[in-house]
């Protein structure tokens, strides 16, 4: 006798709005994907000509698509005006700090981005869900960051937070991708296979946050993650729709013809190293 086949696993936009969405089409996101990163590249050249500084929060649970989404919105731009800032644990140092310091010194100077892969939301997310913080630091961060975001605004940097939402299911597809894929293994630590088994306490501190945290000068943008494709695209197009830039893209340069070399022989070639071709 057949087994009753298993109902399809619904994303996060099913679950709420009970719509089914089928994954974008791999030509349309690459070809959307191919014109958005032309549009960062002019949003770069804009960005340095005006000393325009852009600090970009990427937050969510583990495995939702944030260094996925980083990753194409840093691809086509130049690294010396475009940061990723990813910390790890802070050190005995660093805890003795102000807690937003650590986070302070990567901030851009004129005409830079930094986009923060996590940031300083751990206190209000994993440090409250684990342990990691008291009940005095957590109600300290939660009066303070938004006093704190606020500076950072009124100092003129653009301040832009999104928080990627994926559903278990998801988060759970993906979990076991990575651990199959010995390239992609070292995405998934044992904090994160704990994180797994807190999902409530995750959303109920998630729900904090947004109450707390959820200002007009810096609001949270979700990003709905369940679609790899769409969550990239729909994350970039958003960033693009919230810079003024315009074109400032400087004209092709001309190249001239190449002025044949005089008085030069090269060394011979028995008196250098080279690696060696393993695919003749």
């Amino acid at each position: 006798m057949s087994q009753p086949a298993k109902p399809p696993r619904l994303s996060a936009v099913e679950r709420d709005h009970g719509t089914p969405v089928a994954p974008l089409d791999r030509k349309l996101y690459a070809k959307e994907l191919a014109r958005l990163q032309v549009e960062l590249v002019k949003m770069q050249y804009w960005v340095k000509a005006t000393g325009f500084r852009l600090v970009v929060l990427f937050e969510g649970r583990d495995a939702a698509g944030k260094g996925g989404t980083i990753k194409r919105i840093t691809e086509p731009l130049n690294p010396r005006g475009c940061r990723v800032v990813a910390l790890g644990t802070p050190s005995d140092q660093q805890r003795s700090q102000w807690y937003f310091q650590r986070y302070v010194e990567h901030f851009p100077s004129g005409g830079e981005i930094v986009l923060f892969d996590r940031s300083w939301y751990n206190r209000a997310g994993v440090e409250r869900v684990m342990g990691f913080c008291s009940e005095a630091e957590l109600r300290e961060f939660e009066q303070s960051c938004p006093e704190f975001e606020r500076m950072l605004v009124r100092s003129g940097i653009v301040l832009l937070k999104y928080w990627f939402s994926v559903s278990d299911a998801e988060q759970e597809a993906r979990f076991q991708a990575r651990i199959d894929d010995p390239a992609r293994r070292w995405k998934l630590s044992p904090m994160d296979l704990e994180s797994r088994d807190r999902w409530v306490e995750f959303s109920r501190a998630k729900d904090d946050m947004f109450a707390h945290t959820n200002i007009p000068e810096a609001p949270w943008f979700t990003v709905e993650a369940d679609d790899k494709r769409r969550a990239r695209l729909n994350c970039i197009r958003h960033l693009l729709s919230k810079v003024p830039y315009h074109d400032m893209t400087p004209p092709a340069l001309k190249l001239p013809p190449r002025r044949k070399a005089k008085g030069y022989e090269r060394p011979p070639i028995n008196e250098q190293f080279f690696v060696p071709n393993a695919y003749p």
